[in-house]
């Protein structure tokens, strides 16, 4: 905990943003850092609640409550507070490899889970932690620690995501001789080419990758497992391979007119954006721009968010985000109770800037979207929607039933498919005889990770589809620690 009477002495003040207007303008992070004075303040809010919920990390019907990794939080809450910030970057590093990655793109479960968010709002969890970690870089405390002692023991990890950089790291430590593999030109997987710079600046990726890289793990690029080299080398190469591939089959639109063009997946768009924006800031005009055009985002998320953001540095004349479910209400409803995390209103950062410029918040809520239509010479020029409401069948689901007199013609650009994923790729698996779940991922069961095959593992979105940055984390520790354990027998890795 913090200061006994801290949470009745300060009001929750959350790191202060650019302004929308001006950041709109350059590629650079949106949120700023405040002073220490103001953050030993929030870290004081943390109250002595006897039970912290917010470490607590449990799931329960596809929903999380705490933080997945078990972060120490009123730990380094307290030591914020009393100023102690090596002590608590230690405590911090105890159960998150990459505090500042989370602190930047995580939406904070724990925040949700907070006691005190029963009464008042929670404490500012997710800004305490990048704190936490900016302030250990910048007084040198992160440094590279390489094992004293070396297996004989060779892994490979298939992607480089959160979930295969947390293996990698943790295997490391255990002293295994780790090599990653990433298909792309760059290591980071999501987090170098899924998420903005505006959100989580490249920087801040390839700093930690060099400390990975100086620690002695090997890092290939331009290898797409599967393809460039078949998955089945690495089983007669390596003594034990985590697959950490994510969940990059994405959800598509199957209406008339989809073969338009003009209609593009959002990971499409976003990669393509950030990887021109890191080789020349966009002069090699390798990308899909939204510069002055009307743009339609379809599905909400995180990713719908990014592609708001995204289309804003563009210079789009005008952005739509349609989602198909119902407006989330201003305060937690009956089914959505504390500790969950709460699914209520709230304007994101890209939401919010599409709001200063245009005047609105760009969403429009219960919208289907019914075909898209050309002008002629193969490009989308509009599509056409109607409103629909949710109806409970006899079996207790909800289906959409539209609303007749609701249809409406939208102009059109550019289209951009927000609306999830639906699995992992299939070559790797494939080739490895893999076993899949209901839902075409890889088929390893959380807390054990191996699946069928013999020392091969499986962890983050590629094993339990579509999730958030934390739970990657959790999911790359802990395929570390049971690979560890079919290593050696037996394993000290957390």
């Amino acid at each position: 905990m913090g200061k006994p009477t801290g949470f009745m002495e300060y009001e929750r003040e959350d790191a202060p943003s650019r302004n929308p207007q001006e950041r709109i303008e350059d590629w650079n992070e949106y949120h700023e850092h405040q002073s220490e004075e103001k953050l030993k303040e929030q870290g004081a809010r943390c109250m002595d609640c006897g039970v912290p919920f917010c470490q607590t990390g449990e799931e329960k019907e596809g929903k999380t409550m705490g933080c997945p990794i078990h972060n120490l939080i009123p730990e380094w809450n307290d030591l914020v507070y009393k100023g102690k910030w090596k002590e608590a970057l230690d405590r911090l590093h105890k159960t998150n490899n990459f505090p500042e990655f989370t602190g930047s793109a995580c939406p904070a479960p724990c925040e949700g889970s907070c006691v005190l968010g029963i009464i008042d709002k929670p404490v500012t969890i997710k800004n305490i932690e990048l704190a936490i970690i900016e302030k250990g870089f910048e007084e040198g405390w992160v440094t590279p620690e390489p094992p004293e002692n070396r297996t004989d023991k060779k892994v490979a990890i298939v992607g480089s995501g959160p979930a295969g950089l947390a293996a990698a790291d943790q295997l490391n430590k255990a002293g295994h001789n780790v090599t990653v593999y990433e298909r792309h030109d760059k290591i980071g997987g999501l987090l170098t080419y899924g998420i903005p710079n505006q959100k989580l600046e490249k920087s801040v990726v390839k700093r930690r990758v060099n400390l990975l890289a100086d620690e002695g793990i090997e890092f290939i690029t331009n290898t797409e497992i599967g393809t460039d080299v078949p998955a089945t080398e690495l089983t007669k190469n390596f003594d034990a391979v985590v697959l950490a591939g994510g969940a990059t089959k994405p959800r598509d639109l199957d209406i008339e007119g989809r073969d338009l063009d003009g209609i593009h997946f959002a990971m499409d768009f976003l990669h393509a954006n950030v990887e021109s924006l890191l080789d020349s800031d966009h002069e090699n005009g390798n990308y899909i721009s939204a510069k002055d055009k009307d743009v339609i985002v379809i599905g909400g998320g995180d990713t719908g968010t990014d592609c708001v953001s995204t289309s804003m540095r563009h210079d789009c004349k005008s952005l739509t985000q349609f989602e198909i479910l119902p407006k989330p209400p201003e305060s937690r409803s009956d089914d959505n109770p504390w500790p969950e995390w709460p699914h209520i209103y709230k304007v994101d950062y890209g939401q919010e800037e599409a709001k200063v410029r245009f005047g609105e918040d760009p969403r429009k809520y219960q919208v289907m979207t019914k075909k898209f239509v050309g002008d002629g010479d193969g490009n989308v020029k509009e599509l056409h929607t109607v409103e629909i409401e949710w109806e409970t069948n006899d079996d207790g689901r909800k289906l959409p039933k539209e609303i007749s007199g609701t249809e409406k013609v939208w102009k059109a650009d550019l289209v951009l498919l927000a609306m999830g994923f639906s699995g992992p790729e299939n070559p790797v698996l494939d080739q490895l005889k893999i076993e899949r779940d209901e839902r075409s991922n890889a088929k390893a069961e959380h807390g054990d990770y191996q699946t069928n095959v013999d020392g091969v593992f499986a962890a983050g979105d590629m094993r339990r589809g579509q999730s958030l940055i934390v739970w990657a984390i959790n999911e790359g520790r802990g395929a570390a620690r049971e690979c560890d354990r079919y290593l050696m027998g037996s394993t000290e890795l957390p």
